[in-house]
């Protein structure tokens, strides 16, 4: 008889991760979330995260079924009532509208801690899940009978399956030395929210611009979160600018379309790349989220899509014999269905990022004809956003 700790383990506790956990509770799994601290439940409500998300329309559906939604507070919500894309060039622009697309909002954008408190606040009602904070992982061995984790201070965890959902520098993917392959963009995401003169009225803004891509994503009390893509030494420059000539410049690159802007987080900036790996799964051993993969915020989808991994392995989990949920054959079936979706928007996201970070005249006409283009066409952009949405 195998003696185990719980069928699964998942190492990393973070938005994917907890909601992976979530995702099972009401299975007969008994399952072990490993994180290495706890995240702040209570927080100055007075104060914004850098770091927010556009929340897809087939992830509050997963959200609200595994009982997270409902726990994060309205206030800290601003549902996407439309999307202004603008080119390089003055007529080159692409607009999408909920109402036109049939729905009341396009997507919401929420606030990474404010998501991780709603999905840490559901766990606590989750009878088969263990929560160990802080943990260390130390080392992780995979036999025929069982995946061992051992933590750092020598307590041995064993499973049938252990899940990475420990980030783009996976722990758990470099103990099972499945490679990496990096492509970085020679760019950086600078990342800070600002009030504004103007209400945004709920439209995401974009500009693609020859020097970078610029975002401007709806927060509530009449305020917005940027994220600027752009090279080194601009990056350089926007964090060494005082709160005010940095507000100042941030206005003036968006043509200042929502009026005058005052700081209210602080920047900060993180670097942009690709990443791509052959497998996420082996024996016993399977990746979600961004030890998996990782694309380009331009489209903000990297947050989509690691949701997309939850439901598609918990949806196979819950389906599985507990004692073959490690099995190879059964996690290739979670491998293959994730992988059109994973390598189309991959695809897609670094493809724009080529297109429009180029100089060349050429490539400057056809992508300001194409934001203009598709624009005139109601129905292909009807498609896209219902593919955004549903992703």
């Amino acid at each position: 008889m195998k003696n185990y700790d719980a069928d699964l383990i998942i190492v990393g506790g973070g938005l994917v991760g907890a909601a992976l956990a979530l995702a099972l509770k009401n299975t007969s799994l008994s399952i072990i979330l490993l994180e290495g601290r706890e995240p702040a439940l209570d927080f100055d409500l007075a104060s914004w995260d850098q770091r927010v998300y556009a929340i897809s329309r087939a992830s509050r559906k997963l959200l609200t079924k595994i009982g997270a939604w409902e726990r994060v507070r309205t206030e800290r919500l601003s549902p996407i009532t439309s999307m202004k894309i603008r080119g390089d060039a003055p007529n080159a622009k692409l607009e999408f509208n909920a109402l036109e697309s049939g729905v009341d909002e396009l997507a919401y954008i929420v606030e990474n801690r404010e998501l991780q408190r709603a999905l840490w606040l559901a766990l606590a009602d989750s009878a088969n899940v263990q929560i160990i904070t802080p943990a260390e992982p130390e080392s992780l061995a995979i036999d025929h009978d069982a995946a061992t984790l051992t933590l750092s201070d020598s307590r041995e965890l064993r499973a049938r399956l252990v899940i990475g959902a420990d980030g783009a520098n996976s722990w758990v993917r470099r103990q099972m030395q499945i490679e990496a392959h990096s492509k970085p963009y020679a760019q950086f995401g600078v990342v800070a929210n600002f009030s504004c003169e103007k209400p945004h009225y709920g439209a995401a803004q974009q500009w693609f611009k020859t020097d970078g891509i610029l975002a401007w994503l709806p927060l509530p009390q009449q305020q917005m979160s940027m994220v600027w893509s752009c090279d080194e030494s601009q990056k350089d420059e926007l964090l060494g600018l005082k709160p005010e000539l940095l507000a100042e410049q941030v206005a003036a690159a968006g043509h200042r379309a929502l009026g005058e802007l005052k700081l209210v987080t602080p920047p900060a900036a993180f670097p942009l790349k690709l990443m791509q790996i052959e497998t996420c799964v082996k024996t016993r051993l399977a990746l979600v989220g961004d030890a998996a993969h990782t694309v380009h915020p331009l489209a903000g989808q990297g947050v989509n899509l690691g949701f997309g991994d939850v439901a598609e392995l918990a949806n196979l989990l819950t389906k599985t014999h507990p004692e073959r949920i490690g099995d190879l054959l059964v996690l290739r079936r979670y491998e293959r269905a994730r992988r059109e979706s994973v390598l189309l928007m991959q695809t897609v996201c670094d493809g724009l990022q080529q297109l429009f970070n180029n100089q060349n005249p050429i490539l400057k006409s056809l992508r300001n004809f194409g934001l203009g283009f598709t624009d005139a066409l109601p129905w292909i952009k009807r498609q896209l956003i219902r593919h955004a949405m549903d992703s």
